[in-house]
């Protein structure tokens, strides 16, 4: 067993749960002083389940707490740079949107462009693997010469869909206290586990490795005042770097897709779920409102505190699962949590309405 890539990870995660601990506090009056507050007397939005006017920001202080373990302990590496690059445009987009509320179409662009930086750097698919057959499916039969520079453009494309689809609708699932750091510590610590399996035999896979519990350290820093009652929210630049990570950590280690999916069943099916509902409305898709299954929950009278523990308890659940099946078995159990999750959404969604809050902190 590697025991200095064991002492590293455990040093990189306390640091940066530690770095994210005490920045938090910072940010909480520096987002008081700057008017970077959610009021929802003043700031109508309606997916937003809190009362009062709670400090936003919260993206700023998981960005130290990631970035500043990656100076101290990562190698600036091509990829890294990228990273670094892509988080600094997502937190200054979420920063301005704390403050105003930002067009969506400009925080997509930006979204799209700190995705291409990052697929730049490194951060490609350059297969998948076949969960039937054990095989691989290549994605780098397609090749276009730009000078020196060769474009794989299957494999860039699946990278890009990919991030964008995590970055986009892991902030789906923050509308309760603790709700989402809880869950996106959780999932970086499973995929950090498995790259570290393959670090034996792929010494790369050690950056990662370090990368994925970097990334978990700073969210469970930040969960205690996020927690119930929060203190401050993760705002859109929390939200972003959340699915931002996760994205690019699930493709930078073996785990791929498959663990990614599985570990996040409950935040990917109830973003599947959304889109559907609000399409067959005929509603525009990225039109918020208060139809995911936290506000669900919330309707059936399910306190913050109980929603987040769920979250955060499915999540362990299915990361334990992640970590012992093989790849093959994976297909068969994402089928499996896909009925049974959507089977819950189905069935809250129908009993929510014929419910009244009943825990005090429901709302």
């Amino acid at each position: 067993m590697d025991n200095t890539l064991i002492a590293r990870s455990i040093t990189a995660f306390f640091v940066a749960l530690v770095a994210s601990t005490l920045a938090t506090p910072l940010v909480i009056r520096l987002a008081t002083k700057y008017h970077l507050v959610d009021d929802p007397k003043k700031r109508k939005h309606p997916a937003h389940t809190h009362t009062g006017i709670i400090p936003r920001a919260g993206g700023l202080a998981l960005f130290l707490g990631i970035i500043l373990p990656i100076l101290f302990l990562l190698p600036l590496a091509p990829l890294i740079r990228g990273i670094f690059l892509s988080s600094i445009l997502l937190v200054v987009t979420g920063l301005c949107d704390d403050y105003r509320d930002v067009n969506p179409f400009i925080r997509l662009s930006v979204n799209a462009l700190a995705t291409m930086i990052v697929i730049a750097s490194g951060v490609t698919i350059p297969f998948i693997t076949n969960p039937f057959s054990g095989g691989v499916v290549h994605l780098t039969t397609w090749i276009i010469h730009l000078g020196p520079i060769d474009v794989s453009v299957w494999s860039n494309l699946a990278a890009f869909i990919w991030i964008m689809w995590t970055l986009n609708i892991i902030g789906w699932s923050s509308g309760v206290d603790g709700q989402m750091p809880g869950f996106v510590a959780i999932s970086a610590l499973v995929i950090g586990f498995l790259s570290f399996r393959y670090s034996f035999t792929d010494p790369s896979q050690s950056i990662v490795t370090l990368l994925a519990f970097i990334v978990a350290g700073s969210f469970l820093g930040f969960l205690p005042w996020n927690f119930y009652p929060q203190k401050i929210m993760p705002g859109y630049g929390g939200k972003t770097l959340a699915g931002f990570f996760l994205g690019i950590l699930a493709i930078l280690s073996y785990a791929k897709l498959g663990t990614a999916l599985l570990v996040l069943g409950i935040p990917m099916i109830d973003a599947l779920y959304t889109l559907l509902r609000r399409i067959s409305s005929k509603k525009s898709p990225v039109r918020a409102d208060r139809g995911h299954l936290h506000h669900k929950l919330l309707a059936l009278g399910w306190g913050r505190r109980k929603i987040a523990l769920f979250y955060w308890g499915v999540s362990a659940i299915l990361g334990a699962i992640a970590l012992t099946v093989k790849s093959q078995h994976k297909v068969f159990a994402l089928l499996l949590v896909t009925v049974i999750i959507g089977g819950f959404i189905l069935w809250v969604n129908f009993f929510s309405q014929f419910s009244k809050p009943q825990d005090q902190d429901s709302g």
